[in-house]
């Protein structure tokens, strides 16, 4: 099989043949599914044959888009559901437990925030939030109890870059788990994997979905950690090795919580993946030229973009990325009655939140994503309310700059 992505997503087989042989893998909108006789419904549901039981826990439609997620990731497993909130929920009801500890950062996306702040602290999971820039301040905070350290693999709206092949060396030394998020980076431009990465998380309702029309996330098993080194999992290391992980999330967290995602979704986000590759591209591409751009105009006090020759992140960032690694950046104004008036002003730049949809998208974080976070809170996530984040879409280069300078003066 080829090794370009979009060709190895293009050429994944169906999960089952087919007998009319379509060419795009039909919608199966069904919560159940009929057996012949009790002894095969039986075995479907003990799990000692593969056929589908109920469409919260498996559906045709949805396997397939999990098998092209496998072929575009090079994951061992992967198991779609409802949003990418949910995968991350469901990765961290799977390796933590009461008592248990989260390594990880203060600068995340807000909602991801906000489940380690207040939601785990319910279930006595603590969260340790540190510098992960800094290896040996996340040495000193990993000790028997951590269930697993977790990073964004460019910080959302910090836009910061942690060495992950540095950090996956520490927590394989350490014998803990490393979860990233992928996002806001697509396979064809990095793969998590090659770094060390565990566990990957993405909100497939990004880049894959291919114009923002549903919602959905993803769950990737790398294959590459010794599951019996977990507390959470050491019964199901135990039993199922290096599947321990699958296991334990199939098995009891996916299926019991219910996020799964639905056949409708899985067709539309399949048809997406198709033109990711393509779509990135042009809107990476795009972005950065805009990033360029923005740093020669007078009123626009600082522009943060990974692969901008002037951010410090620049050198690690094409290590791990290449030349372009995302199509999302930041930029700040004088004040935020300066964003607002500003953001009040286009005409072709939606005022939205999301990110990666094929229109291009600004939103002022602060005010929005962290809007309901007390003032401690919002001084803990470390974000100005001077700064906005652009998301580039698909339009043309001179009509974002155009619609930029005219709203700017």
């Amino acid at each position: 099989m080829s090794e370009n992505i979009t060709t190895k997503i293009l050429e994944t087989s169906f999960a089952k043949n087919d007998l009319n042989n379509p060419l795009s893998m039909p919608v199966y909108n069904t919560a159940a599914y009929e057996f012949a006789t009790a002894e095969e419904m039986e075995a479907a549901f003990i799990g000692k044959s593969a056929f589908h039981t109920y469409t919260r826990i498996s559906n045709p439609t949805v396997e397939f888009f999990e098998k092209r997620i496998q072929q575009a990731s090079g994951a061992m497993g992967v198991t779609a559901v409802s949003s990418g909130m949910a995968a991350i929920s469901n990765v961290f009801m799977t390796l933590a437990f009461s008592g248990a500890n989260i390594v990880t950062t203060s600068h995340l996306f807000g909602n991801t925030f906000s489940v380690l702040q207040f939601t785990l602290a319910n279930f006595g999971v603590e969260v340790r939030f540190c510098d992960l820039l800094n290896l040996d301040e996340v040495e000193k905070n990993i000790d028997e109890n951590t269930a697993l350290v977790f990073t964004e693999v460019i910080t959302n709206p910090h836009l910061e870059v942690v060495d992950l092949k540095a950090l996956s060396e520490l927590t394989r030394k350490k014998q803990v788990p490393l979860v990233v998020d992928t996002t806001v980076v697509p396979w064809c431009a990095f793969k998590s994997r090659d770094f060390g990465a565990n566990i990957e998380v993405v909100s497939s309702t990004k880049y894959i979905s291919g114009g923002a029309t549903s919602i959905g996330g993803l769950i990737l098993d790398h294959g590459n950690f010794d599951w019996s080194h977990s507390k959470r999992l050491s019964v199901e290391a135990t039993k199922s090795g290096p599947m321990a992980f699958q296991a334990k999330l199939r098995g009891e967290i996916f299926r019991n919580f219910g996020a799964c995602m639905s056949p409708q979704t899985a067709y539309q986000q399949t048809l997406g993946l198709e033109t990711m590759e393509l779509r990135f591209n042009k809107a990476a591409n795009t972005g950065l030229e805009l990033a360029q751009w923005l740093e020669t105009l007078p009123e626009v006090k600082k522009v943060s973009h990974n692969s901008l020759e002037s951010n410090p992140f620049y050198a690690i960032s094409a290590m791990q990325f290449g030349k372009v690694g995302t199509a999302m950046f930041t930029f700040e104004l004088a004040d935020k009655a300066a964003c607002y008036a500003f953001m009040n002003k286009l005409k072709v730049i939606r005022r939205a939140t999301n990110l990666f949809d094929n229109k291009s998208l600004i939103i002022h974080p602060l005010s929005t994503i962290y809007g309901t976070f007390s003032p401690e809170m919002k001084e803990k996530v470390g974000i100005s309310d001077t700064l906005l984040r652009f998301s580039t879409g698909l339009e043309h280069v001179d009509d974002l700059k155009a619609d930029i300078l005219q709203a700017l003066r």
